[in-house]
């Protein structure tokens, strides 16, 4: 039987243990994101989980945590200019790469040190 994939449900990234406080403060208050309740049966794990559109963001707690610096999820904005200056105005420094064709793109470090990206297709 064929299968299809048709898309992604979730990204996970780590922080630190008991650092609930500052995932919520800077996913939800900085970035704007959504949290969205963790299932009762994966609670005592820590870590918070988040709506982002459709998809969801999973941070995860890791006992010896070390943040991604490569590796990265990367989320489609519309108007990301109109988020640059919300996250300049967030004082969150904004790291920027090479143009990609068809793409403005940044980046930004969450509290932890994971590698984020911000992106929006262009016509």
């Amino acid at each position: 039987m064929a299968y299809v994939f048709t898309g992604i449900d979730h990204v996970q990234l780590a922080a630190p243990k008991g650092m609930e406080k500052e995932i919520r403060a800077f996913f939800t208050g900085k970035l704007g994101f959504e949290e969205i309740p963790k299932p009762e049966k994966l609670r005592a794990r820590g870590g918070c989980w988040f709506r982002c559109g459709t998809q969801e963001l999973h941070i995860g707690v890791e006992e010896n945590f070390q943040p991604a610096k490569k590796a990265h999820p990367a989320f489609c904005v519309e108007n990301l200019q109109a988020f640059r200056t919300h996250l300049e105005e967030q004082g969150l420094t904004i790291k920027e790469e090479p143009p990609i064709e068809g793409r403005e793109r940044l980046f930004i470090d969450d509290p932890f040190g994971n590698r984020i990206e911000f992106l929006e297709y262009k016509a």
